[in-house]
């Protein structure tokens, strides 16, 4: 007998919603597994307040939620995001004397950083692997905020508390999607400025982000050679994942 059952039932209703064919009740769900009926409806309840079931009011069924499709991507793509991108985050930590990182972008309005590469004169810096960061202040947040539909970037930034930051919001990754590219120059880091690229999926949203983080004060000629293989890397980790356009 499990010391946590509510976690066991949680996971097995979740794995009862993975084989079945099309929503079911709560009904089936209890008696299939079962468990009391009042059990079964409260810890639906959580699992449709968190994303990670559905429920269809109408047909009075239960399925999968977004989350759910969520943390499956996740673990089908972060580990293959990782060996495509590492010799490219190698090599722009080597081409900017700092470092290199490739992140991706959670439910909200975070970035979890997957891939850490650092130049032998590269300082050390809070982007660790496994560390998260409000989106909107990192070059790789905004470029991957900024591949975001309107509709879905609204509500992202109205679920994280920061409705009356909207319109500056909004207005920064305006700039990002004119230039297809992201940049911040010390918000983060101290001393430190970021240029990124989003990697988009092959449906056009974004799969993960490739930053490179460099001394500010590098020279025009020198940020124009960053930007220009940050995005072309970037391109190139998407044909890796994706294929071709």
């Amino acid at each position: 007998m499990s010391k946590v059952p509510a976690a066991t039932h949680t996971l097995a209703i979740l794995r009862l919603l993975m084989t079945t064919d099309a929503p079911i009740s709560a009904a089936r769900i209890a008696t299939q597994l079962r468990l009391p009926r009042s059990t079964t409806y409260q810890l639906l309840k959580v699992m449709v307040d968190a994303g990670f079931v559905m429920h269809l009011k109408s047909h009075r069924t239960y399925g999968l939620g977004a989350a759910a499709y969520s943390l499956a991507q996740a673990y089908s793509t972060q580990q293959p995001l990782v060996r495509a991108s590492t010799r490219h985050a190698q090599a722009l930590a080597k081409l900017a004397g700092g470092s290199a990182h490739v992140s991706r972008l959670s439910s909200g309005m975070e970035v979890l950083y997957v891939l850490e590469e650092r130049s032998t004169a590269a300082v050390s810096l809070i982007t660790d692997v496994g560390v998260r960061l409000a989106a909107e202040r990192t070059a790789s947040g905004r470029a991957m905020l900024a591949a975001l539909p309107d509709a879905e970037l609204k509500a992202r930034v109205d679920a994280a508390g920061l409705g009356r930051q909207w319109q500056k919001i909004h207005t920064m990754v305006q700039q990002v999607r004119l230039r297809g590219w992201a940049e911040e120059t010390e918000e983060v880091s101290v001393g430190q400025s970021s240029i990124a690229a989003a990697v988009l999926d092959h449906t056009g949203r974004p799969a993960a982000a490739l930053a490179v983080t460099f001394t500010p004060g590098v020279g025009v000629d020198k940020h124009a050679e960053l930007v220009a293989e940050t995005c072309r890397r970037a391109q190139q980790v998407h044909t890796t994942l994706f294929g071709a356009a």
